[in-house]
C-alpha cells in the first residue's frame, strides 16, 4: 500500500536551507529510508525515481520585472508595437495611466518585410494570379502565398546584432511580420545569433506560430525574458543533488497547460501558470467521473487571491492570456483569477461595504496576525468564529511566537463598526448593526464576488452553474464553500484530504505533454481533407517520437488532435478535439459553437487556423478512487455532537450558533455530521453551514448542501445587500458584453470592443453599465427613456426596439443601439441595451464616418425608433429596408457596404440582451421583483452619495452643504455646418466620465453620478444641434474636447491628444461583389497629471477601443502597415511630461476611398501648472505617380476625404498629451517634427522606390 509523507515548509527561510524542495526531498528522504540525509552534501539520489515539481519562479520573475535583460529584433517600423500593444488601457478610469512597462531593454529594427497576396474581406480579394517563376512569391506555411518585399540584410543583421552582444545581451527574441506562415527570415536571423554567441534565442514562429504579431513578439519576449530565469533556478535546483539526478532520475516541471515538461526543456512562456494548473489536474482527477458525468467547478481561495476553473471531462484551453499585465499566446488552462481571498482588506466607502482589491499581503498580514495590518477577510472569519485560535500554530506577532491576536481584530471591527453606525444613523430610516454583522457582511460580500467570476466561466458560456460540483481546496477556500455553492445553486461540494496541498497531489497524477503545432488557412471541406490529415499525421509523428525518447512506451502514448476552427469572416475560433473514430471535425465544431455562442452560421465556409497535435505520455503508478462510486456503496453512521473535540460559538445568518468542533484525523470513513459544525486539518477550516451534511470517504469530505433557511431581504436599505447586488448588475452588464462580444461577427465589436452593454430600472434609468465604452455611459439612458416616451403605448411583451439618432438619445449613427423591455403582467419591469459600432451603415463614405458631412443623412441610416423584433420574429426585411434602401436615396449616398455584418451584429446584440434578461430574471426570482427594483434605486442614490462626497471635498465653488454642483455650457456656439455638433447625450457621458474618475474609487456606473449636477446646455447649440444637424465628429472629438475642460475646471489632468484620429477606408459594392468599409481610431499621448507622466501609444477618456492587429489587418484588407510607433518628443515637457502620440502609414493596394476625422492639427493639447503643450498631430497623403515614382506629400488637414490609388500612402500623427508643472531650466526636450518639416523627416525614412520631390514643393 502507498503511504503518504506531507512536509509542508517556507518557501523561503535563507537561515536553514538554501531551496524550499529541496529541502522538502531531503526530509522525505530520511522519513522513507530512516537514513540520514546531511544538508551540507548533496542529495543521494538512488532511491529516487521521479520528481516532480510545480513553480511559481516564473510568474514572480513576471510580476516583480526580475526577469533575464532581454534584446527585441523585429521588423523595421514596429520599434514600439509591442509597447503599444492594443493601445487600450487596463483601467478606463485611471487618469494616471498605469500599463506594464515592456520587458526587453534594447530594440533592433530589421530591414526586411513580407505581407500576403489577396486579401478577405470581400469574396473576389484572393482573386490573384501569382506570378509564374517569380521568387519574390512564396507559399507559406498556412497555404497562403507571400510577396517577399525585401530580404533582410543579413551582414546588417550580423553587425547590429553583435552590438548587442557586446552590450551584455545573452537573450534574444526575434519577431517579424507574417513569421508565423514565413518563418525564413527569423531562422536566418536565430542561426547568426547562435554564431556569435547568445545563449537564448526565442524565434515567435517556433515558439507559437499564430497570427498576430504583438501577442506571438510578446510571447517570445516573454520567453527571453523568463526561461534563463528559469534555466539558472533549474541549475541550482539540480546543484544540490549528486550526479544521479541527471543521469537517472526523471525531473519533470508543469506547465501551464496542465501537462508536464522534463526538465531540459521547460520554458518560460509555458511556465505561468504552472503552479494553479497543478491544482487544477488535482482537482480534475480526483472530483471528476465520466460515468457520474457531472461537470466541476475547481475553488481555489488563497491569501490574495482566489482561481477558479472548470473541468468536465477534458481540460478547457485558452491561447490568448493576460498575466501581470502581458498577454500572450500559448495553451494555458483557463483560470479565472478574482482579488478577493484571505488577506483581501476590508473599507466601507460611500455607504457600501467593499472587499479588496487591495490585500493586507503576508507581511504584516491581517489584522490577527499581530504585527499592526488592517482589517481583512481573515479577520471576519476569526470574529465569527470560523477560525478557533487554539488550533493554530504559535507563529504570529512581532516575535512570531504568539497565538492569532483576537484582541486586535476585535478592537478595529469596532472602529468600523462605529464608522458605519455613524453613517446609518443619518439615513432616513436611521438603524445600527454590530460588530459581528459588519464582519458577516464582509464576509458575504466577498463570497458574492468570488461568485461573479464563476458564474461567467459557466454561465457565459451556455452552462448551468447548479449542475456543476464545487471542488474545494486551497487554505481558505474549507471556510467560504457553503456560502457559495448555496449562492450558485449546487448541490455537492468535495473537500480532497489533500486539499490544502492539492497542486503538490495533482502533479502526482498528471501526465507528461508534448505539443507540436502549425498555422493553417485552408476552408474545412472534403476537397482539403487528406491534406489535413496528412498534416496532422506528420505533427502526430513528432509527438509520438519525442514521448517514446522520453522513455514512454508506445502504449501509454495518447496523441489528441485538434484543429483551430472558426466561421469564414469571423474571429471566434474554437480549438476542436477530433471526435473518437471519424473526422466529422464539423459537428463537432457546430454543436461546440452552438453551446458556446447559442446560434451558428450555416451559410459560411469553416475555416482552419491551425493543426495543434498534443501528445500525451500517460502516467501509472497511483491508484484514483472513485468517490461517487464509493458513496454509493458506502455505510454511513451519523456521529453524535459528543464526539466534538471541543464546542464554540460561530456566527452564521440570524446570530450566534453553538457548534461542534470536529479534528478530521479523528473522524473515520463513512462519519456523517450535520451543520453547524466546524472540520480541522493541519492546514485549513472547513466550515458545515446549518442545513449542510458532511460525510467522510477515504479521500474526501463530501459536503451536501441543504436548502437552508434564506432570510428574505427586504425593500428597506441595506448596505451589505447593497453591495451584493452591485456585485449582481455589474456581473449582469459584463455577462452581456462577453456574449455580445463572442456572438458578433465584426472586427469592430469582436477585435476592437467597440460596444457597451447596460441595465435599466422601469423608469428607464441606468442601474448598472458595464466598463466598455465611456462615450456610451450616460448616453444609452437617453435612448432608451426616448423610446419610453415616445412608444409607451405600442411596446409590447416579445419586442425589441433598435434606434441610432442623435435626437433620440444615440451618439453618433453607427454605433447602433438594441433595446429590450421586459414585461410583468403587462407593466415593464426594467430594460437591457447593447449599443455597438458597425463598420457600415451606409452614407457619402465607406465606414460611415464622412470627414465633410453637414447633413445627417450623409453618416448613414438614422433611425429613431424600429421594431427590430416584433412579438418574437427578427424582421430582416425591414432591416434591409432601413439599413440599404433607405440611405441610398438621398443624393451622394449609398446603402450599407457590410449588409451581412450588419443583420449578423444586430442578432447578436439581441443575443446578448437576452442573457441579461434571463440573468435578470434569475435575480427577481432569487429576492422578488419589489427587492429589485428597490435596490436598482438604491445603487443609483450610492452613485449619487460618491458624487456627492467628491464634489464636497475638491471644491468651494458649489454648494458644499449639499455637494451639488452646476455643470454651464452658456457660451457655448451655434451648431456647426459640419460633423462636430455632439448631442446632449454624449455631454451627459463626458460629465459621468470625468465624475467617476474624480472619484478614483469602485463605485456604481449609474444615473446616480449626474443627479448632484445641473447640466446647462443653451439650445441649438454645438452641444444641442438640430435633429438634421451632422455628428459623426461630436461623439468622437468634441466628447474628447469636453473631458479635457471638465479635468481643467477640476485641474485634474493636462490635455490629452483630444482626439479619437478616426481613420476609415473602404471599397463600394461593385458588380465583382459586395464592397467594405473599415474603421479605426487612433492611439495618442495622454495628459501628464500632478504625480504622473502621460502615457505616449493609448487611448484616453471617452474611447478606450483596441487597434486590429498589423497580421490580421493585412491578410483582411489590401493594405501594408508600412509604420506603427511612437511619435517620440510629442509629449509637452514639464516636471510630468505628456505622453507621445503615435507614427501610423498604411500603404494602399487597390483604389479605395480613405477619410480622416481628427482634431488638434493646429491647436496644441495644453499643458498644466506651467507645463508645456504637446505637439499637434498631422495628416499627410502621399500620392505616389505610379510611372516616376515620384512622391507629393499633401497636408490632408484634420478632416478630409480622398481617392487613394495603388501605392499611395497616408501618414497619420497623432498630437501628444499636454505636461504638468514647470520645467527645470536646465532641462531639455526634443520635441517631434511639425508639419513644415515632414518633408525631411520622409526623406530621413527610406522608402523605398520612392522619390520624394523636391523639397520646395509647395505643401498642399
Amino acid at each position: 500500500m502507498q503511504r503518504a509523507i506531507v512536509v509542508k515548509l517556507l518557501s523561503v527561510d535563507p537561515q536553514n536551507y538554501s531551496d524550499a524542495p529541496r529541502e522538502g526531498i531531503r526530509r522525505i528522504l530520511e522519513m522513507a529510508t530512516g537514513k540520514s540525509h546531511p544538508r551540507d552534501k548533496p542529495v543521494d539520489t538512488s532511491a529516487i525515481e521521479l520528481i516532480r515539481m510545480g513553480t511559481t519562479v516564473a510568474t514572480n520573475a513576471l510580476l516583480e520585472r526580475k526577469g533575464e535583460p532581454c534584446a527585441l529584433l523585429i521588423t523595421k517600423g514596429f520599434k514600439d508595437l509591442l509597447h503599444i500593444g492594443t493601445q487600450s488601457r487596463p483601467k478606463i478610469f485611471d487618469l494616471a495611466i498605469h500599463a506594464p512597462d515592456v520587458l526587453y531593454e534594447q530594440v533592433l529594427q530589421v530591414d526586411e518585410r513580407v505581407t500576403l497576396v489577396g486579401y478577405t474581406s470581400t469574396r473576389f480579394g484572393l482573386d490573384v494570379e501569382i506570378p509564374e517563376n517569380d521568387n519574390g512569391y512564396v507559399k507559406g506555411v498556412t497555404g497562403e502565398y507571400v510577396r517577399v518585399i525585401q530580404s533582410p540584410n543579413l551582414a546588417q543583421v550580423r553587425k547590429g546584432l553583435q552590438q548587442l552582444f557586446d552590450q551584455g545581451f545573452q537573450s534574444l527574441a526575434v519577431s517579424l511580420m507574417h513569421s508565423y506562415t514565413f518563418a525564413e527570415h527569423e531562422n536566418q536571423i536565430g542561426q547568426i545569433a547562435k554564431e556569435i554567441g547568445f545563449t537564448h534565442v526565442t524565434l515567435s514562429s517556433s515558439i507559437m506560430p499564430m497570427i498576430k504579431i504583438v501577442t506571438r513578439g510578446t510571447s517570445a519576449i516573454v520567453d527571453a525574458y523568463l526561461t534563463p530565469t528559469i534555466q539558472r533556478y533549474i541549475s541550482g535546483f539540480l546543484s544540490g543533488f549528486d550526479q544521479g539526478i541527471t543521469s537517472r532520475v526523471r525531473v519533470e516541471f508543469m506547465q501551464s497547460d496542465g501537462g508536464l515538461s522534463p526538465v531540459a526543456s521547460f520554458s518560460g512562456f509555458r511556465a505561468i501558470l504552472s503552479g494553479p494548473a497543478a491544482g487544477v489536474v488535482g482537482y480534475a482527477l480526483t472530483s471528476y467521473d465520466e460515468i457520474e458525468g457531472s461537470p466541476t467547478i475547481g475553488f481555489d481561495m488563497g491569501g490574495t487571491s482566489t482561481d477558479v476553473s472548470r473541468y468536465a471531462g477534458r481540460y478547457e484551453h485558452v491561447f490568448e492570456s493576460t498575466t501581470a499585465g502581458v498577454t500572450i499566446q500559448a495553451p494555458q488552462l483557463d483560470i479565472n483569477t478574482v482579488a478577493a481571498g484571505g488577506g483581501s482588506r476590508l473599507f466601507f466607502r460611500n455607504g457600501m461595504f467593499v472587499v479588496g482589491p487591495e490585500s493586507c499581503g503576508a507581511d504584516p498580514g491581517p489584522a490577527c496576525y499581530g504585527k499592526g495590518g488592517p482589517l481583512a477577510i481573515t479577520d471576519a472569519n476569526l470574529l465569527l468564529g470560523r477560525l478557533v485560535p487554539e488550533y493554530f500554530p504559535r507563529i504570529f506577532g512581532d516575535t512570531e511566537k504568539g497565538p492569532l491576536d483576537e484582541n486586535a481584530t476585535s478592537r478595529l471591527f469596532k472602529e468600523m463598526t462605529d464608522q458605519i453606525n455613524a453613517f446609518l444613523t443619518t439615513r432616513e430610516n436611521p438603524t445600527t448593526v454590530t460588530c459581528d454583522e459588519v464582519a458577516y457582511g464582509f464576509v458575504k460580500v466577498a463570497d458574492e464576488s468570488m461568485c461573479r467570476p464563476i458564474r461567467a466561466l459557466t454561465q457565459a458560456k451556455g452552462y448551468d452553474t447548479a449542475h456543476h460540483v464545487l471542488a474545494c481546496f486551497g487554505g481558505a477556500g474549507g471556510q467560504h464553500a457553503c456560502a457559495i455553492a448555496r449562492s450558485l445553486g449546487i448541490k455537492t461540494i468535495l473537500i480532497h484530504k489533500y486539499s490544502s496541498i492539492l497542486s503538490a497531489y495533482g502533479l502526482s497524477l498528471a501526465d507528461v505533454v508534448y505539443e507540436v503545432q502549425e498555422p493553417s488557412a485552408i476552408t474545412f471541406e472534403d476537397k482539403n481533407l487528406d491534406s489535413i490529415k496528412a498534416r496532422a499525421a506528420a505533427l502526430t509523428e513528432i509527438c509520438v517520437a519525442e514521448l517514446q525518447k522520453q522513455g514512454f512506451p508506445i502504449e501509454l502514448v495518447v496523441p489528441e488532435i485538434h484543429l483551430n476552427l472558426r466561421y469564414q469572416g469571423t474571429d471566434a475560433a474554437l480549438m476542436t478535439l477530433k471526435p473518437p473514430c471519424s473526422w466529422d471535425f464539423k459537428t463537432e465544431f457546430v454543436n461546440q459553437y452552438q453551446q458556446e455562442f447559442g446560434f451558428t452560421l450555416p451559410d459560411r465556409d469553416i475555416i482552419v487556423d491551425d493543426i495543434r497535435i498534443r501528445g500525451v505520455g500517460k502516467s501509472t503508478g497511483i491508484v484514483k478512487t472513485n468517490v461517487y462510486h464509493e458513496l454509493k456503496h458506502l455505510t454511513k453512521r451519523n456521529i453524535a455532537k459528543d464526539k466534538a473535540d471541543a464546542e464554540k460559538y460561530v456566527y452564521f445568518e440570524g446570530g450566534m450558533i453553538k457548534t461542534p468542533v470536529y479534528k478530521l484525523d479523528k473522524l473515520t470513513v463513512g462519519d456523517e455530521l450535520n451543520g453547524p459544525a466546524l472540520l480541522i486539518e493541519n492546514n485549513a477550516t472547513i466550515v458545515v453551514a446549518p442545513d449542510c451534511s458532511a460525510v467522510i470517504t477515504s479521500e474526501h469530505v463530501v459536503v451536501t448542501i441543504g436548502d437552508g433557511k434564506r432570510v428574505k431581504t427586504g425593500t428597506e436599505l441595506d448596505p451589505i445587500q447593497l453591495s451584493i447586488f452591485g456585485h449582481r448588475f455589474m456581473s449582469i452588464a459584463e455577462q452581456m458584453g462577453r456574449t455580445l462580444q463572442k456572438t458578433a461577427v465584426s472586427t469592430n465589436i469582436k477585435e476592437r470592443l467597440d460596444f457597451s452593454c447596460a441595465l435599466f430600472g422601469p423608469d428607464g434609468g441606468l442601474v448598472a453599465n458595464a466598463p466598455h465604452i465611456p462615450v456610451h455611459l450616460g448616453s444609452m439612458q437617453e435612448a432608451v427613456r426616448w423610446q419610453m416616451k415616445t412608444l409607451e403605448k405600442e411596446i409590447k411583451d416579445g419586442d425589441v426596439l433598435l434606434s441610432n439618432h442623435p435626437a433620440a438619445g444615440g451618439s453618433h449613427l453607427p454605433d447602433l443601439t438594441v433595446i429590450t423591455p421586459v414585461f410583468n403582467q403587462g407593466r415593464i419591469e426594467f430594460f437591457v441595451a447593447s449599443r455597438g459600432h458597425h463598420a457600415d451603415i451606409g452614407g457619402m463614405q465607406p465606414g460611415s464616418m464622412p470627414p465633410h458631412s453637414k447633413e445627417l443623412y450623409q453618416e448613414g441610416a438614422a433611425i429613431k425608433s424600429f421594431f427590430l423584433v416584433r412579438a418574437g420574429k427578427f424582421d430582416e426585411p425591414g432591416v434591409v429596408k432601413i439599413l440599404s434602401q433607405d440611405p441610398a436615396q438621398y443624393p451622394g449616398c449609398s446603402g450599407t457596404r457590410c449588409l451581412r455584418d450588419n443583420i449578423s451584429d444586430l442578432k447578436a446584440q439581441v443575443a446578448a440582451n437576452h442573457r441579461g434578461i434571463t440573468l435578470v430574471q434569475a435575480l427577481i426570482k432569487e429576492y422578488g421583483l419589489d427587492v429589485v427594483q428597490a435596490y436598482m434605486r438604491y445603487i443609483r442614490e450610492n452613485a449619487e452619495l460618491a458624487v456627492r462626497n467628491l464634489l464636497k471635498d475638491v471644491s468651494k465653488k458649489h454648494d458644499t452643504e449639499t455637494g451639488s454642483a452646476t455643470f454651464d455650457f452658456t457660451g457655448t456656439g451655434p451648431e456647426v455646418y459640419a460633423n462636430t455638433n455632439a448631442p446632449p447625450a454624449v455631454c451627459y457621458s463626458a460629465i459621468i466620465y470625468c465624475l467617476r474618475c474624480l472619484v478614483n474609487m469602485e463605485m456604481p456606473l449609474n444615473q446616480g453620478a449626474l443627479a448632484p449636477i445641473t447640466i446647462i446646455i443653451p439650445p441649438a447649440s454645438l452641444l444641442a444641434p438640430s435633429d438634421s444637424a451632422a455628428v459623426v465628429g461630436g461623439n468622437v472629438l468634441t466628447s474628447q474636447r469636453l473631458c479635457d475642460v471638465i479635468l481643467k475646471a477640476f485641474k485634474a489632468a493636462a490635455a490629452s491628444q483630444g482626439c479619437c484620429n478616426n481613420f476609415t477606408f473602404g471599397m463600394p459594392n461593385s458588380e465583382k461583389g459586395d464592397g467594405f468599409g473599415y474603421y479605426e481610431t487612433i492611439a495618442g499621448g495622454a495628459g501628464a497629471g500632478p504625480t504622473w507622466e502621460g502615457r505616449s501609444g493609448i487611448h484616453t477618456h471617452m474611447t478606450n477601443t483596441r487597434i486590429t492587429d498589423p497580421e490580421i489587418l493585412e491578410r483582411r484588407y489590401p493594405v501594408i502597415l508600412r509604420q506603427f510607433g511612437l511619435r517620440k518628443g510629442s509629449g509637452g515637457a514639464g516636471q510630468y511630461c505628456g505622453g507621445d502620440g503615435v507614427i501610423r502609414e498604411i500603404e494602399f493596394l487597390e483604389k479605395l476611398d480613405i477619410s480622416i476625422l481628427s482634431e488638434r492639427r493646429v491647436f496644441r493639447p495644453y499643458g498644466l501648472n506651467g507645463g508645456q503643450d504637446g505637439v499637434p498631430g498631422m495628416n499627410v497623403l502621399i500620392r505616389v505617380n505610379p510611372k516616376t515614382k515620384e512622391a507629393r506629400i499633401l497636408n490632408l488637414g484634420g478632416k478630409n476625404a480622398a481617392v487613394a490609388n495603388p501605392g499611395d500612402r497616408i501618414r497619420i500623427e497623432t498630437p501628444g498629451g499636454g505636461g504638468w508643472g514647470q520645467v527645470a531650466s536646465e532641462t531639455t526636450k526634443v520635441e517631434a517634427e511639425e508639419l513644415g518639416n515632414i518633408a525631411e523627416v520622409i526623406r530621413r525614412e527610406a522608402y523605398g522606390s520612392l522619390k520624394l520631390m523636391s523639397l520646395k514643393t509647395t505643401l498642399q
